[in-house]
């Protein structure tokens, strides 16, 4: 399926980013479930064009027992330091150090509202624009591996679906995004969140 998003402009993504309607903060889990307060945090979602369009940068979390999200599937981001004077420093951060994108090489085009995760943060995801190809350097304590998806793949319908996910009684299933395996890669969770809120957004109409 065709879904035309990989023929928008920058400008064209940043108005649209700019225009979205105020939504409350979107969090599938109940309040009593999640550690107070919530820790803010921001990713970076990095668009990069190739020659069949926009394509969204990946990263895959390096193994770690004690990590709560070890091995999944994610954007570059983590948690805001008290030195850190807005989220989108945070976000340009936090990529630098997990695959070496340096922050003057980010165009930034806009952020999406915040995300409430299982894992008790408040997360803001900033929507940048980076070069490619671009020599990207991962930090293997950090990062397993970096890849893309086709944006237009991204927002298929049919790549995606919503499973429920048990929650420790007496709480009741939350809902959660998952998309079809990309060449080996399960994108899912708060990451897949974030991409179909993105998707979502790109997708509306021109007024």
């Amino acid at each position: 399926m065709t879904t035309g998003l990989s023929d928008l402009s920058e400008e064209q993504i940043t108005c649209r980013l700019a225009k979205a309607r105020e939504v409350p903060t979107d969090g599938p889990y109940p309040p009593g479930l999640l550690v107070e307060p919530l820790r803010p945090a921001a990713v970076l979602i990095p668009l990069l064009r190739k020659a069949d369009g926009w394509h969204i940068l990946f990263i895959r979390r390096a193994e770690h027992a004690e990590d709560l999200h070890s091995g999944q599937v994610a954007f570059p981001g983590g948690g805001a330091h008290p030195e850190d004077p807005d989220l989108i420093t945070t976000a340009l951060r936090e990529t630098y150090e997990e695959v070496g994108v340096a922050p003057s090489d980010v165009h930034i085009l806009g952020k999406l509202n915040e995300f409430i995760t299982i894992s008790s943060y408040r997360v803001t995801p900033v929507i940048g624009v980076i070069p490619w190809p671009y020599d990207i350097k991962i930090d293997p304590s950090e990062v397993n591996r970096a890849f893309t998806i086709p944006l237009d793949w991204l927002a298929d319908p049919e790549n995606h679906n919503i499973q429920e996910r048990i929650l420790p009684p007496p709480y009741k299933p939350a809902s959660v995004v998952y998309f079809k395996p990309y060449e080996g890669e399960l994108l899912w969770g708060a990451s897949a969140r974030f991409t179909l809120g993105l998707v979502s957004i790109l997708s509306q109409p021109e007024e």
